[in-house]
């Protein structure tokens, strides 16, 4: 199995995005941002969601994806392009590596600049409070010397499937606040993966 057959097989997830054609740059910006911020990925243009390879005229694709790193991410996103020949057709392979200038936002609308991060398969919006962690964080997924009150978060989750802020702020006696920002540390980190499509958000071990 070749690396494009890899990836597809893999499905959609926190490093891979497929995407049939690239017509919006306001769109593909969040999706840019969001792996920038978190850890990285690929878009693979020229890829159905549900794998099928359906090809494109790379160029054509490359004007768009140009124009959406360049100003439609603020700060811009670097962009990296592999062109893949698959049954005479071709994939685009887009590649954005983990951003050493975090965090990045997108444009949604006019001066409507907004954060993204990568969630599994999904780009999620960020708080005002995420971003300002991330301007604080070194790089991310590097390891941290991490405090009596993250080592508390993890022990936990060793033992449980899950925790909320709400628990997590009565396990170690925390602020709202103080316990929302370490949780978000550790997801930016890798220590943990964030759920968010419940009625209540919760955090499992990443």
């Amino acid at each position: 199995m070749d690396e494009l057959q890899k990836l597809i097989f893999g499905g959609e997830s926190d490093t891979v995005d497929f995407k049939q054609r690239v017509t919006k740059p306001e769109k593909i910006a969040r999706t840019m941002v969001s792996f920038a911020n978190t850890r990285g990925g690929t878009i693979l243009v020229g890829v159905k969601d549900n794998g099928y390879v359906c090809g494109v005229d790379p160029e054509e694709e490359k004007h768009t994806l140009d124009l959406a790193a360049g100003f439609y991410c603020d700060p811009p996103v670097l962009l990296q392009y592999e062109e893949i020949e698959q049954d005479d057709r071709t994939v685009l392979k887009v590649t954005i590596a983990e951003s050493k200038t975090k965090p990045h936002f997108a444009k949604v609308k006019e001066d409507d600049w907004r954060g993204f991060v990568r969630v599994k398969d999904t780009s999620v919006q960020t708080s005002k409070m995420v971003d300002k962690v991330m301007e604080q964080e070194p790089s991310a997924f590097e390891p941290l010397p991490l405090d009596r009150h993250e080592t508390a978060v993890l022990d936990y989750l060793l033992t449980h499937p899950r925790i909320t802020l709400n628990q997590y702020m009565k396990l170690a006696n925390l602020s709202e606040r103080r316990a929302y920002r370490i949780l978000v540390k550790l997801v930016i980190h890798g220590y943990l993966l964030l759920h968010d499509k419940e009625k209540e958000d919760f955090y499992t071990l990443a």
